[in-house]
């Protein structure tokens, strides 16, 4: 499964996933800095099944009938490596129940 790390998730958290699960950083892809709305056109246009964001207003700033994959905003406290790795089996289990298109938000 082919996952997309935005740039305010550390790119450690890709070690947390099983070795399956083909993890990638935006700033691997060579897509840092892009708007939300072309980032999500380059990461569908790849093949990525879901872009794993920590920000919070994406949802309220893309339209979801134009979504090409699923975003999944995680919502800890603090974005910290050690606050996101325990949010890491509900993103996998929200994976694998056949994700459709729209945003998804994971909290501790």
């Amino acid at each position: 499964m082919k996952l997309l790390l935005d740039e305010q998730v550390p790119a450690r958290l890709a070690r947390e996933f099983p070795e399956d699960y083909d993890v990638h950083t935006v700033q691997t892809m060579g897509w840092a800095s892009k708007k939300n709305g072309e980032l999500l056109r380059l990461a569908a246009a790849e093949g990525f099944v879901a872009l794993l964001s920590a920000d919070k207003n994406m949802e309220y700033q893309q339209s979801t009938t134009e979504l090409a994959l699923a975003v999944i905003v995680l919502a800890p406290t603090m974005n910290r490596l050690g606050d996101l790795i325990p949010l890491v089996p509900s993103v996998i289990a929200l994976l694998e129940d056949n994700l459709t298109p729209d945003f998804y938000r994971i909290t501790p």
